[in-house]
């Protein structure tokens, strides 16, 4: 008997006994108890004839799963230990390091967001080239009338530091335990999601932050130069509700409707006592759980990278405000390799792996953000 026929005769059993309980010869007990069991069945009969046929033929099904097996059989014993089936199966950038697949680089990419700061906020695209054209992603020329007639046009004020947005080669070590190595795939698959995601996480969402730019190998930061306009707070050595409420506002009203602050947790800790003109609290706490607190109703993160308020006769930037999403540009390009270290740490029970990430990033729109410093005196 197939599944759909075992299904016709569930549901024609399952009916003769509702009969049998409204003519008193069942009781309700009985007839709850065949219901739950008869149900239970039609369930999972009903999932199995949704589920879609696995054809052991499907190269588009296998091949996947090939390259993930191949690549853990990499991670344990090496690319040495692999048969030819398996190396074929693994794919080598231009350097000759094995790229992880792309299923896994998926998963990597998906986790970062819920580690790095900027990235969760900024927009995030991927480019298959070195380096993108900084002007062409946001200059937009408008004007009334027809073009073709020579109509005027309002040219985007933007001029940016650089033309470009460089891609930088990030490199991320992590080291898991032979134990660890010798775990199923799908456990080994959460392993290096984990730790290769969080490998890098920190260093570049530092260098969103305070990057110094492509002369010296890294992202440029929201902080670096002077592309992002400053707001001088009132005082030297503190910052003041009326400091915060000023940058607020000297962000354009289009984005400050997408606003975020960007502080350190001791900046945070400081804003958590300034009160507005009705000695109300500005700072709230977060009401639901994974929603970030807020200052004067505009979400704040933390990035540790973001300098702590200077003390008095120094000067520093101490807080970002602005809509970053639309300020702020990533660029990943994909083809996530890795290298396989064991002798370094075999003493101690372990094996290295370098993940090579190439990343950028860089202001598109610096009038969308805003930075508040703090004057020397």
């Amino acid at each position: 008997m197939d599944k759909v026929q075992e299904l016709q005769v569930l549901i024609k059993e399952l009916r003769e006994k509702f009969e049998e309980k409204q003519k008193g010869l069942l009781s309700a007990a009985e007839f709850k108890e065949f219901e739950t069991k008869v149900n239970e069945r039609i369930d999972q009969l009903e999932t199995m004839i949704k589920r879609p046929p696995i054809s052991s033929e499907s190269k588009g099904d296998k091949e996947p799963n090939n390259k993930k097996a191949a690549f853990f059989r990499f991670m344990r014993e090496g690319k040495g230990a692999l048969s030819p089936e398996e190396k074929k199966a693994l794919v080598s950038d231009d350097t000759g390091q094995i790229l992880i697949p792309e299923e896994i680089e998926a998963e990597i990419y998906r986790e970062l967001p819920q580690i790095s700061v900027v990235r969760g906020l900024a927009t995030v695209r991927t480019t298959n080239s070195n380096r993108v054209r900084r002007r062409s992603l946001t200059e937009v020329q408008v004007g009334w009338g027809k073009l073709e007639t020579g109509a005027s046009l309002v040219e985007s004020d933007m001029e940016p530091a650089e033309d470009y947005i460089y891609i930088e080669d990030l490199y991320g070590l992590t080291k898991i335990g032979e134990d660890e190595l010798m775990d199923t795939d799908v456990a080994l698959e959460s392993i290096v999601v984990d730790s290769f995601s969080r490998a890098v996480a920190e260093a570049e969402d530092n260098a969103f932050i305070a990057g110094t730019g492509h002369s010296n190998g890294q992202p440029e930061g929201i902080l670096n130069g002077n592309i992002v306009e400053r707001v001088d707070a009132g005082q030297g050595g503190a910052i003041s509700a009326d400091d915060m409420l000023k940058l607020i506002y000297e962000v354009p009203a289009q984005y400050r409707q997408n606003g975020v602050f960007i502080v350190n947790s001791k900046t945070e800790l400081a804003l958590r006592l300034l009160k507005d003109a009705n000695e109300q609290y500005l700072w709230q706490p977060s009401l639901q759980a994974g929603r970030p607190n807020t200052f004067a109703g505009y979400p704040i993160y933390n990035q540790e990278a973001v300098p702590d308020i200077p003390e008095a006769g120094n000067a520093g930037d101490v807080a970002i405000f602005g809509d970053i999403r639309a300020g702020y540009q990533i660029r990943d390009r994909m083809g996530l390799s890795v290298q396989r270290l064991v002798e370094l740490y075999a003493e101690s029970g372990l094996v290295g792996f370098k993940a090579h990430f190439r990343v950028g990033g860089g202001v598109v729109r610096p009038n969308a953000i805003r930075v508040l410093r703090v004057p020397s005196a």
